[in-house]
């Protein structure tokens, strides 16, 4: 029996960290063990220029606590008007590392996102001739494809068309929630690679649902059915390269999240580690939890690996229900079974 474990510090490869007082009081969560993160551009208005980008990562080092090792990797929020030029001049000053594409209406703050994706095929092109790669959010939009099933649509009728239109082109499908997304980045190269969340990994729709809707488990993409969950879980712990860790932890205050019309996320920053070791415990993989955490995402990303470490131990962690920001407290995501490992 295994009652520590070191590895290299872990990198989240898809964060949001708002913007304000917001970013203030989640920021230090992401930090306290996470070396980098790519952050994502949906805020309001969008990231979607280098000056943009920058002036967020100013702010976002102006609130990082002293003391506090981290480092931001910026993203653009890709739309029909965006400049491959600009994209490309961001790129080599070192400031982005990637470009987040949201279908329009997909997801919080998406409404600036693509609805043709012939317009945007310049910017792809010139993504691919640079290695900088493209974060999609993998769902369609169409009312008429029910909401469970707009993963397994998006890869048919968008992702696919244009990875084959455009050779080369880096890819990430992020916070995947199928085994048909499971089962499509498996059989790609090395120019795709796939993130999973944390909480992914943990619930499933009947979470949610279940004996009365549950707004705190509401994310997107949704949580589908048990037999993705478990999917999900084989891949994340099967060590392939093409798997990494983005959490998606995605603050909102309790007062918007128990609105009518909730908004979607989950907040995971502070427990992710603890949740898991769980989870690659459960499975008999905990030897890989570091591939999945701190070696496939930097690989990928073409990053050096951390050279600092983590070290977990089985000692039961204590997490309060919620962290307090100056917008209202924001509900920190219950994994919804005990955990027996804390970061030390």
């Amino acid at each position: 029996m295994t009652d520590t474990l070191t590895i290299r510090r872990p990198d989240d490869w898809h964060l949001h960290l708002r913007d304000g007082a917001m970013m203030r009081a989640v920021l230090p969560q992401t930090a306290a063990h996470f070396a980098r993160a790519i952050i994502m551009p949906n805020l309001v208005p969008p990231v979607v220029t280098g000056a943009q980008a920058q002036g967020y990562r100013d702010r976002i080092m102006a609130a990082l606590p002293e003391g506090m090792d981290f480092t931001p990797l910026m993203t653009l929020y890709l739309t029909e008007d965006t400049d491959p030029t600009d994209v490309a001049q961001a790129h080599a000053s070192g400031l982005i590392k990637a470009v987040k594409l949201y279908p329009a209406g997909a997801t919080t703050n998406s409404a600036s996102g693509v609805a043709n994706f012939d317009t945007v095929r310049p910017v792809l092109e010139k993504m691919a001739e640079i290695g900088l790669p493209l974060c999609v959010h993998g769902e369609v939009t169409d009312p008429d494809i029910d909401i469970f099933d707009r993963e397994a649509v998006f890869i048919d009728r968008v992702l696919d068309p244009i990875r084959r239109a455009t050779p080369g082109l880096r890819v990430v499908m992020e916070h995947i929630t199928t085994s048909d997304a499971v089962d499509y980045a498996s059989a790609q190269d090395e120019t795709l690679g796939a993130t999973i969340t944390t909480h992914h990994l943990v619930i499933n729709r009947n979470h949610i649902l279940a004996g009365g809707i549950k707004p705190h488990y509401y994310c997107l993409p949704v949580a589908k059915r048990e037999v993705h969950r478990l999917a999900l879980r084989r891949a994340a712990t099967s060590g392939d390269v093409r798997f990494f860790l983005g959490t998606d932890s995605a603050p909102h205050t309790d007062a918007n999240k128990l609105l009518p019309c909730g908004c979607a996320g989950c907040f995971t920053a502070p427990n992710t580690m603890s949740i898991l070791a769980q989870v690659f415990e459960q499975d008999g993989a905990l030897d890989r939890l570091e591939e999945f955490t701190s070696l496939n995402g930097p690989a990928f990303y073409g990053l050096p690996a951390n050279t600092t470490t983590l070290t977990l131990t089985k000692t039961p962690p204590t997490y309060p229900p919620h962290i307090d920001t100056d917008d209202g407290p924001v509900t920190i995501f219950d994994p919804a079974m005990p955990l027996d490992w804390s970061v030390t």
